[in-house]
């Protein structure tokens, strides 16, 4: 780590603000992995000043490349670094207890009346806050991550080789590959081969599990050690999530249909906090109440273990002058992504002059007047419902 870098952990302390902080965010993260980092960046970073631009950034970059759900643990990397081993458990549950609850209402929903309640009005408005929340975040981050040519270069190749249909994890391996072979290239040319590997399990698993076809009677064990599995190697959050869903659970297992399944992630991608909640909808569907608890605390468990396993990897990362490329890259790579999903979402979310302006202005407050991101996100919900009233 650099010179002037503040040390990256912090005395221990701050329980209480790290529950209260992480319930607020599980509450108002509507939008997905890149709306929950920007959310984090704000208040970590820029309110509280628990960690510095570049180490936010690291934290990101390490998050990104192991696997689950990658701002759940940026989530636990912070609470860790403000309050130990406490704060790391009480940032992770906190920040994925309210979408917990809220994915287990819609389910219990679903399996009752055969759908989930509609919540267009809420995300009209919430979706243009959202977009103007990624956008700040992807300034301030972009300023310390695109330190050269180079790098810029990997965002915009990121950017638009996630629109072809490249995978996300790819994108974010082969941009930090990239980085690190530019910068290091005498380095590199030994462990190419050794790093070409990494990817391997991840990608050959979903083909693994979908040669074997066939229908499961359901167990409670075969739902947490599926799920466990999961979490363990996914990486790419809801985008590869998907793959391996389907691989287990309609193709290996047969507990769930096409139709289900769709529904499910759906319900993880309009609720606030993390979308691997997914499991909680899952897990109720095919085993009720003890399935969707046994669910969700498989599919988010590994995380909780990584997390400090890779933690004091992360100042040497940046101590290393080939890792330290590396981080970069993966740095750039995940803005890239970010900025990718940014652009998605934007598509989604302004449909009319209505939500343009309310984008816009949420993005001038935001930046020029540093208004909290929390009673915009309010405000464009009770903006969505007077519409849909007055329609």
């Amino acid at each position: 780590m650099s010179g002037e870098e503040p040390p990256l952990h912090r005395p221990e302390g701050g329980r209480g603000e790290v529950a209260a902080l992480f319930l607020k965010l599980g509450l108002i993260g509507f939008g997905g992995p890149a709306a929950h980092i920007a959310l984090m960046r704000q208040e970590a970073v820029q309110r509280r000043h628990w960690v510095s631009e570049q180490q936010f950034l690291d934290l990101v970059g390490a998050a990104n490349l192991v696997p689950g759900p990658s701002s759940t643990e940026v989530a636990i990397f912070l609470g860790y670094i403000r309050a130990g081993w406490q704060g790391l458990a009480l940032a992770g549950a906190f920040f994925i207890l309210p979408a917990m609850l809220i994915v287990l209402a819609f389910a219990w929903a679903y399996a009752r009346f055969g759908t989930t309640p509609g919540v267009a009005a809420l995300l009209y408005g919430i979706k243009p806050v959202i977009v103007a929340v990624i956008f700040q975040a992807l300034w301030g981050l972009g300023k310390s991550a695109v330190k050269t040519a180079w790098l810029a270069g990997v965002v915009l190749a990121v950017f638009a080789l996630y629109f072809v249909g490249v995978s996300p994890v790819v994108l974010l391996f082969g941009g930090a590959l990239l980085v690190l072979a530019i910068q290091n290239a005498a380095r590199l040319r030994e462990m190419r081969r050794s790093m070409r590997l990494w990817l391997l399990p991840g990608q050959l698993l979903p083909l693994a599990a979908a040669a074997s076809a066939g229908s499961i009677p359901f167990s409670l064990v075969t739902l947490f050690l599926t799920f466990l599995k999961i979490g363990a190697v996914v990486f790419g959050s809801g985008y590869v999530l998907l793959a391996f869903l389907r691989a287990d659970f309609v193709v290996r297992l047969g507990w769930l249909t096409d139709r289900q399944l769709l529904d499910a992630v759906a319900v993880g991608q309009f609720t606030p906090g993390p979308v691997f909640t997914t499991a909680t909808f899952i897990g109720y569907l095919v085993g009720s109440w003890a399935g969707a608890l046994l669910a969700t605390l498989a599919i988010f468990l590994p995380a909780f273990v990584f997390v400090p396993v890779v933690y004091p990897l992360v100042p040497r990362l940046r101590a290393s002058p080939w890792a330290r490329g590396f981080l970069d890259g993966a740095n750039a790579s995940a803005l890239g992504l970010m900025a990718a999903v940014t652009w998605q979402l934007g598509q989604a979310a302004l449909v009319d002059p209505l939500t343009v302006a309310l984008a816009l202005l949420s993005g001038v407050l935001l930046i020029r007047g540093r208004v909290n991101s929390v009673w915009l996100i309010v405000a464009g919900a009770l903006i969505g419902l007077a519409r849909t009233r007055l329609l």
